[in-house]
């Protein structure tokens, strides 16, 4: 394996433990990683292959956390392609998503300084399009798991 493969490959697996840390967890945003669990019917599990934190939603990814090519950690998050677009004019730590659909993902580095209000809502934003791009029965089991109240 060529040295520059084995450096990321070790960096990634640091900022996997970095990111586990609970006093490091999610630099700039120690509150992501349980923001992302409270959104209804979300999934978490580690993708070894990708080192990477998802958050799924009926097995459709929403966020993921992890690091790019050099190691910086990131978060990655689904959102319309015009919100996307303005979020990264208006954000240097927002930029196409790697390793992505850049006209649908955008990646947040974790060690920037974009507001919380932003952050959450871009979460929100997310979820609400996995969720709005599953059937309706099934949006209905996660929103209202102990069946609708009419």
């Amino acid at each position: 394996m060529p040295d520059e493969k084995r450096a990321v490959l070790a960096s990634s697996r640091d900022v996997r433990d970095y990111l586990l840390t609970k006093e490091n967890s999610m630099f700039n945003y120690p509150w992501l990683d349980q923001y992302c669990l409270s959104k209804p019917g979300t999934e978490k599990d580690f993708k070894e292959e990708w080192n990477a934190t998802r958050y799924m939603l009926c097995g459709k990814m929403f966020a993921m956390a992890g690091g790019d090519k050099t190691g910086k950690p990131i978060i990655t998050l689904k959102l319309n392609p015009d919100d996307g677009a303005a979020l990264r004019e208006r954000y240097g730590d927002i930029i196409p998503g790697y390793y992505m659909n850049k006209e649908h993902w955008n990646s947040v580095y974790l060690e920037g300084s974009v507001p919380d209000d932003v952050m959450r809502g871009m979460i929100d934003a997310s979820h609400s399009l996995i969720l709005e791009s599953l059937p309706k029965k099934k949006r209905e089991e996660i929103l209202f798991p102990q069946g609708r109240q009419d």
